[in-house]
């Protein structure tokens, strides 16, 4: 599962937002890293890795979250991953929960 979108805001206000969804708005979301490519003009790239334990996929799943101005405006791209069970990795909508964590977050600040 993946989510894009664009939203107007400066990159680290989103990634400041996604954080305190993710982290601050759960028991189990866990910040595993952070990490900033800074460009020319003050473009700059934020890539942040979140794990977050969900009951219901019996597992921690986890979440890249890339945010960056390179282009027109702020872009954000999440993917999330590790979820489910079996051959199938049926994880009972726990993927699509997590990224929605990223779209509530930018919900205020999308275009």
């Amino acid at each position: 599962m993946s989510l894009d979108m664009r939203v107007n805001v400066e990159p680290e206000k989103a990634a400041e937002l996604v954080k305190k969804e993710i982290v601050e708005g759960s028991i189990t979301g866990e910040l595993i890293d952070y990490y900033v490519v800074h460009g020319e003009d003050d473009k700059r790239c934020i890539v942040s890795i979140y794990e977050k334990h969900y009951y219901r996929a019996g597992n921690r799943l986890t979440i890249t979250v890339v945010i960056d101005n390179m282009e027109d405006g702020t872009r954000v791209h999440s993917t999330s991953g590790g979820g489910g069970e079996g051959l199938f990795r049926f994880d009972w909508g726990a993927s699509e929960s997590f990224e929605r964590c990223v779209e509530n977050a930018l919900e205020n600040y999308k275009l």
